[in-house]
């Protein structure tokens, strides 16, 4: 079973706080030890109180709830934090995981969705609200792609078609017929190729042309 969670609440509106502390009271394993209305005052009770979870606007008066996150995560790891917010905004979103966020969810989460999602944390889950999860995958997909294609920024369009058929194991005759080039001019951009990339010969080539799939980008 698991353990009693001890919850701080931060937010600057007393009615928030109220209602979240209400919620929690009636369920017996969360127990509100602490409350706290800007960022400052959120870290100080963090040293002091020591709770498992942070339940954090993550719009406060003065430093954010993002700014404090990161503080409270680098200084006292033991403690999760849970972003909540009105709006699901990506900048926010993605600030907040890079602050170490364990959870993000937003205001209007129905009651028994919010005490899942601080189970969840703390069972050392982490967590999104499902209005903001396509988000993160999205974004993921969209950085892996970017970085994809910068695997590949310093060659020539002509130098892409050369490598891909070096990938598929082409000969220099064959890439130039394939290509309507001449063999020596082949040879030249594999050189070229292979010392852009930093590798020491065709089959690391086609090894890292597989690798940040080169297809792709043509």
């Amino acid at each position: 079973m698991l353990a009693k969670q001890r919850i701080l609440l931060v937010d600057d509106h007393e009615v928030v706080r109220l209602g979240l502390k209400a919620l929690l009271g009636h369920h017996s394993q969360f127990d509100v030890v602490g409350e706290a209305v800007n960022a400052k005052e959120a870290v100080e009770q963090v040293e002091r109180l020591r709770p498992d979870i942070v339940l954090m606007d993550i719009r406060l008066p003065g430093a954010s709830g993002i700014e404090a996150c990161e503080e409270i995560t680098h200084k006292f790891p033991e403690t999760r934090v849970v972003m909540l917010t009105s709006y699901a905004e990506d900048e926010m979103l993605f600030s907040a995981i890079r602050a170490g966020a364990s959870g993000y969810v937003l205001k209007q989460i129905a009651g028994d969705d919010l005490i899942r999602a601080l189970e969840a944390v703390g069972r050392g889950e982490a967590l999104l609200d499902t209005a903001v999860t396509q988000r993160v995958f999205q974004e993921v997909r969209r950085a892996v792609r970017e970085e994809e294609a910068s695997a590949f920024a310093n060659l020539s369009q002509q130098e892409r078609h050369v490598l891909l058929l070096v990938s598929e194991g082409k000969t220099n005759r064959e890439i130039a017929k394939a290509l309507f080039l001449g063999e020596g001019t082949v040879r030249n951009y594999v050189s070229s190729i292979l010392s852009k990339l930093g590798v020491s010969n065709r089959a690391e080539a086609a090894a890292y042309a597989v690798e940040h799939n080169l297809r792709d980008y043509l």
